[in-house]
């Protein structure tokens, strides 16, 4: 009898202030198992004081499913209400593909990558 070990959804979610702003860094599979790992870190960026602009870097995301989905959904439609300004950068794959069959790719403010996002928040608030 062989035994075979179940896969099991890897997620990593890290919090950074930079400049004001705050970046979360979401690596691995975003799924119905690691979906309230990336909740809790975004609601806890949005408590007071919460920064003016959130910027998500999802780049290293491997794979997003519905739930995954609706968790982003439910940030931003949170961050309109808290007058926060949410940010996707690094966007691919099958979350890019995600978005774009549900016709949420333009709902969502992105950016190619989290540097990009940085630079164009920051050329605003220069002004």
């Amino acid at each position: 009898m062989t035994s075979q070990r179940q896969h099991l959804p890897v997620l990593t979610v890290s919090a950074k202030l930079h400049n004001g702003v705050a970046v979360i860094r979401v690596a691995g599979e975003l799924d119905l198992t690691t979906a309230p790992a990336l909740r809790r870190r975004l609601r806890a960026a949005a408590l007071p004081p919460a920064p003016p602009v959130l910027i998500v870097d999802v780049r290293e995301i491997s794979f997003c499913d519905s739930v995954g989905m609706s968790e982003l959904v439910l940030a931003l439609h949170r961050s309109q209400i808290d007058g926060q300004r949410l940010i996707l950068s690094g966007l691919h794959g099958s979350l890019e593909r995600l978005l774009y069959r549900t016709g949420l790719r333009n709902v969502f403010e992105r950016h190619a990558s989290c540097d990009a996002a940085l630079r164009q928040v920051g050329a605003e608030t220069d002004q």
